[in-house]
């Protein structure tokens, strides 16, 4: 077999850029659940960053615009913070895990006054919301309480409940509590050094990582050539993203006691990266073209019906992405929690390669052909369906195991083949010179504002609902958006076709389309 050196060092990058981000892009949401922060506020952090990575792209392209002869070197800079941010994450103070018994306990707790403790102690951290059961009763009993930690040697305890808790007079009374899987409603943790370092440092790297990606697709396509395979090199990352989740979430819940380490995560994201900034020294970066008339481009596009039909549903497949990106391992771990499931880590771990070796490899190899047979429109109400399939299985998944095959085979046919049919049908209804215009709404609405819109709102449905009621939420969402998206077709756009009303454009493959997004022909 002839291998292709030219082709080696983007493959490499590819590879172990994707590999750095594997220990840590799908953990940000419960690492920060660890810190202690809410569903609502990682939602509303998450939902946010889409909007940053819209003016992060274009403000980079201007910066390589104005110093072309370091393009290289800027390029390579980004790596290095987003490695950074992402690395120091490690460092920062996470909730101390306290865990305590009371033996033979007779007296009686107060009601606890959550506001006037706060406001007392002015968020010194010496308040701690922690779970308790009691065997003082005839049956065992759960309650909330809050400890006050006025020193090392004493504390004060009170029951978070509408009357005070008498438990004098009963013979054997013994209590235990522990803040472990408690989310504190404290705004304390908000004004705290922990929150907003996480705050700052995911921000950094998750929009250096989206600019980065960005960025490596046009180098990409820049090194294959008019006649490359796009695929072959980006399935490389796939594979590095697979291999290092699947090891990190071995080795985590190796080196973790009764607490998770990172550690052994962040040395594999430090480890990729370097070797990544190696490979980057024999990459050549084109020059990225600015778009002109872009408000004209988009108002002409804006003009046919089944332009905005195509937007609005790209915005529906974004939120429902979202809220398995984002909010997958959290329900994972409610459910490990539940079921009492050991190796959380090491399930996350194969749930990331079970997605990415998996039903990614398969379905971005086959995509094509699937487009070709049943076209965009039927395509893409599948994929809605798929989603409802997959959400609602997630959602009735009895342990967290159950979740590897699930993801195994539904991956695939939601996340790989939305995307592909995304990109193709975005390029099948931009007119003639506007395909990169097509390209930059589509990619905008799904994974911009689909992504905020969905991840706000499965925060809020998460800490109201709970996890298993949100994914049905979406699963039903999903199914409406299938049944909505097919009768469109059928009625009101059945008479408007873009052979009709739009310039007529041959179909083309996945790689041809996405080639339409950076203006190479």
């Amino acid at each position: 077999m002839k291998i292709n050196k030219k082709l080696l060092p983007i493959k490499a990058h590819y590879f172990f850029f994707m590999a750095a981000m594997g220990p840590i892009l799908p953990q940000l949401s419960v690492y920060g659940k660890e810190l202690g922060i809410s569903s609502v506020v990682m939602g509303t952090i998450t939902g946010i960053l889409p909007f940053a990575f819209l003016l992060a792209k274009p403000a980079f392209g201007l910066l390589v615009d104005i110093y072309r002869n370091y393009r290289k070197s800027i390029f390579m800079l980004l790596i290095v913070v987003m490695t950074v941010s992402y690395t120091v994450m490690n460092f920062i103070p996470s909730r101390e895990l306290l865990k305590f018994e009371l033996k033979n306990f007779s007296a009686t707790l107060d009601t606890c006054n959550v506001t006037d403790i706060n406001t007392e102690l002015e968020c010194t951290n010496q308040t701690t919301h922690v779970a308790c059961k009691s065997r003082c009763f005839l049956q065992e009993r759960d309650f909330l309480a809050i400890l006050t930690n006025s020193s090392m040697e004493q504390y004060r305890i009170c029951a978070l409940d509408n009357e005070k808790t008498n438990f004098t007079n009963l013979t054997v009374c013994d209590i235990s509590c522990s803040n472990k899987d408690v989310e504190t409603d404290n705004n304390c943790l908000y004004k705290s050094v922990s929150f907003w370092s996480f705050v700052i440092l995911m921000s950094i790297g998750t929009i250096g990582f989206n600019v980065i990606n960005s960025i490596s697709d046009a180098i990409c396509f820049d090194v294959i050539g008019e006649d490359g395979d796009y695929g072959k090199q980006r399935v490389w990352g796939t594979v590095g993203f697979g291999v290092t989740a699947l090891i990190s979430g071995y080795i985590v819940d190796l080196f973790s006691g009764s607490t998770i380490n990172y550690a052994p995560a962040f040395i594999i994201i430090l480890v990729c990266s370097v070797i990544d900034l190696a490979a980057c020294v024999k990459l050549q970066l084109p020059i990225i073209p600015v778009p002109e008339n872009i408000l004209k481009d988009l108002k002409q596009l804006l003009n046919h019906r089944s332009v905005i039909t195509f937007i609005t549903f790209a915005v529906f497949a974004g939120i429902l992405d979202s809220l398995l990106i984002y909010f997958l391992f959290w329900h994972l771990q409610e459910l490990a929690t539940a079921t009492n499931t050991p190796n959380v880590k090491l399930i996350e771990g194969l749930v990331v390669a079970a997605e990415t070796l998996g039903g990614e490899v398969i379905f971005f190899s086959i995509a094509g052909k699937i487009l070709e047979r049943i076209g965009h429109v039927h395509c893409f109400s599948m994929c809605f369906i798929n989603y409802a399939l997959r959400l609602g299985l997630i959602s009735l998944a009895p342990s967290p195991w159950w979740i590897v095959p699930i993801e195994f085979c539904m991956q695939g046919p939601t996340y790989a083949l939305t995307y592909t049919t995304i990109v193709a049908y975005a390029n099948e209804l931009a007119p003639p010179g506007a395909s990169a215009t097509m390209q930059g709404i589509a990619a905008g609405m799904d994974d911009g504002v689909g992504y905020a819109i969905g991840s706000i709102l499965g925060g809020f449905l998460f800490e109201y609902l709970g996890s298993k009621h949100t994914l049905q939420i979406f699963s039903a969402f999903g199914l409406l958006c299938s049944i909505a998206h097919a009768v469109l077709h059928r009625t009101v756009l059945r008479k408007q076709l873009p052979e009709k009303n739009l310039p007529v454009v041959e179909y083309k493959s996945p790689e041809e389309a996405y080639k339409g997004t950076y203006g190479i022909s």
